[in-house]
């Protein structure tokens, strides 16, 4: 056919003679017949930096790992536990170690070069020597090869080597290299990073997370509810700037935004202060962390309340221009009656505990004030001419998604909105009915809009809207309840009110029935198939467990953020897929950095495993190999063609 031959003839300019296609066909052969490369998944890390850092660092244990395969019981458990703080801080463990021993010596450089260049040698012993080669540091690229490749020709092979080593030390670059092979052992021992959610909010460094990942070889995102309310703040939508800052001033973390982002808080500050100067606001508590300076408490919490009631207008102005997301119950300013200090809730009365609202027109309600008005409007230039937030946020978009299918598993943040009957519920986006895998689709495609749209207002407005409604709306994937009970929680003492129910999911998914519908309707029908799912905490305190359904479903967030490790008494899940299987690791609250790198701590993890592999699974039952293999016929194709004088050889 025309159309196989011009996209042959295409192929043959990358592969111009029969030599060149036929290695390129046993180079992508030998690659099916590599061992899977390892899969970090991660979830609800919530700004909490230092510990994402560490577990990234250690990949969940798997560096750990590499040194108790390799030196078995040659090492005492200090020696172990030095190593691995090597490779995980390696400049900041190399200054703390020369000034603390006064000086390493050339004794001590060589024991850990033949340490590290074990553990490099395990690490790189699954990927091609071209995929090794790539991730090389160019300074060492050559040394480093030659030391990780076995030389048969060399008769005295430790001579060899440890003539290379002596020769490192010598020339005074042994500290340059332990750093070079350390950051080279923690990029081959994950082979890619999946993040399943909600990297801000709560934690104090949420940017810092956005740099790190901005900077790793090879990683995915799916969007969490938090990362959703980010992205249309940066896109504009006022209801998610509001949004995105009351959350950062309820836990005390401000910084994020003016030191962070660059953001300017002074107009907010300054309208606050004037409008609330004889308001205690103490139903505007912070639940500030450890650094937090609580000099800034009073203006904060003023601050707190002040953009509260903005972002309560805005999203009634939203609710009231989109009634087709059916959020009408969430009109609440409108309920106040200011004579007996009450509101009504869905057709409950209660007392308010705040009733000092002295932006609040009971004849327009949603309206903003004059001085609110010209508050948003700073901030919303703010935000849109933040040049770190806006290169996040592109990345987000590009890296990122609703959903993920990967590898014969199912990747999403939150849920599959149900009714109670365990069908798809359908939710209406601009007077269209969407659900299952649709909705997600739709949902994104709209995000998008939100943010690229250009100068289709329309279009980008609504887009805008919807990335709120995805935050915060009762048919949201990734929120996964009925309400956002804001003004509640704020407002109200009753705590009845504040209760926010979750999607009927959460109690089918332990129905085997219901998982299989899920993953069929995203494609998946292998009865090996996974869902791996992040945004609601296991409580380990209370018995609960990150394996639903047998192990058919994988819960992931199990408390990176210190808010909630009160709650579930453990500090996160992750899991790890590779060649093997697939372990859940529990992780224990993260002491410090400055702990790993002065006494060696690690994070301590237990390991649960999911599933032991019957074979070891290779790259050809990956998603990549599926790629491969199309690429190989691709090319037998192009073989045949240059034989049957289809094609001539270029340069023959």
């Amino acid at each position: 056919m025309a159309s196989e031959l011009k996209f042959i003839r295409q192929l043959s300019r990358q592969y111009p003679t029969i030599a060149a296609a036929a290695t390129e066909i046993v180079n992508l052969q030998s690659i099916l017949n590599l061992p899977a490369g390892t899969e970090h998944f991660i979830s609800d890390v919530h700004g909490e930096y230092e510990q994402f850092n560490h577990v990234l660092k250690n990949g969940s244990g798997a560096i750990r790992r590499k040194i108790d395969e390799g030196f078995g019981d040659t090492l005492t458990q200090k020696d172990k536990r030095d190593l691995a703080a090597l490779i995980y801080y390696p400049e900041e463990r190399l200054s703390f170690m020369s000034e603390e021993e006064g000086g390493l010596d050339d004794d001590w450089y060589k024991v850990m070069l033949h340490r590290l260049v074990q553990v490099t040698k395990r690490a790189a012993s699954k990927y091609t020597r071209s995929k090794v080669r790539k991730a090389l540091p160019k300074d060492f690229a050559y040394v480093i090869e030659e030391l990780i490749t076995e030389k048969e020709e060399i008769e005295d092979k430790e001579g060899y080597y440890n003539e290379i080593i002596r020769t490192i030390i010598r020339i005074g670059r042994a500290k340059e290299f332990i750093i070079a092979l350390s950051r080279l052992i923690q990029r081959l021992v994950v082979d890619h990073l999946h993040i399943v959610g909600d990297i801000f909010d709560r934690g104090p460094g949420p940017h810092i997370i956005m740099d790190t990942l901005m900077q790793h070889h090879s990683v995915d995102i799916q969007w969490g509810n938090h990362d959703i309310s980010w992205m249309g703040a940066a896109a504009g939508s006022a209801a998610c700037i509001a949004t995105v800052l009351r959350v950062c001033v309820r836990y005390g973390n401000l910084d994020i935004l003016e030191e962070g982002y660059g953001i300017n808080l002074v107009p907010l500050a300054t309208f606050a202060l004037d409008t609330y100067a004889g308001d205690d606001c103490k139903a505007f508590s912070i639940r500030s962390g450890a650094g937090y300076d609580s000099r800034d408490l009073a203006l904060d919490m003023k601050m707190h309340k002040a953009i509260t009631v903005i972002q309560l207008k805005l999203e009634g102005q939203l609710i009231k221009r989109n009634p087709e997301f059916g959020m009408q119950s969430r009109l609440l300013l409108d309920k106040i009656d200011r004579e007996k200090g009450t509101v009504c809730v869905d057709g409950r009365e209660y007392s308010l505990k705040d009733c000092n609202l002295p932006t609040v027109d009971p004849k327009d309600p949603y309206e903003l004030s004059p001085g609110e008005y010209v508050v948003v409007g700073k901030l919303k230039q703010a935000f849109l001419h933040s040049e770190k937030l806006q290169k996040h946020v592109r990345f987000l978009f590009t890296k990122g998604s609703l959903y993920k299918v990967h590898n014969g598993n199912l990747l999403y943040h939150g849920c599959v909105p149900l009714n109670e009957d365990g069908s798809f519920r359908k939710v209406n986006l601009f007077g269209k009915e969407y659900s299952g895998r649709k909705l997600y689709d739709a949902l994104e495609s709209y995000a998008r809009k939100g943010y690229y749209a250009g100068d289709d207002r329309e279009e980008r407005r609504k887009g805008q809207d919807i990335m709120w409604y995805i935050w915060a709306g009762g048919g949201s994937p990734v929120f996964g309840k009925d309400k956002m009970a804001t003004f509640e929680s704020y407002f109200i003492e009753d705590p009845e009110a504040s209760k926010e129910k979750k999607n009927p999911y959460y109690a089918l998914y332990e129905k085997e029935e219901i998982l299989d519908r899920i993953l069929a309707e995203f494609g998946l029908t292998d009865p090996g198939a996974h869902i791996i799912n992040g945004h609601v905490p296991v409580e380990v305190k209370k018995g609960d467990t990150p394996l639903k359904c047998g192990g058919k479903l994988l819960v992931i967030d199990g408390g990176f953020s210190r808010a909630y490790q009160s709650k579930t008494g453990i500090a996160g899940y992750t899991l790890i897929a590779n060649s093997h299987g697939m372990w859940l690791m529990a992780h224990e609250p993260f002491e410090s950095k400055e702990a790993s790198i002065l006494k060696g701590t690690d994070i301590v993890s237990d390991s649960l495993m999911v599933e032991q592999y019957r074979r070891r699974h290779l790259v050809a039952d990956t998603d990549i190999g599926e790629v491969l293999k199309e690429s190989i016929l691709d090319l037998e194709e192009l073989l045949e063609a240059y034989r049957d004088g289809v094609l001539t050889e270029k340069g023959s």
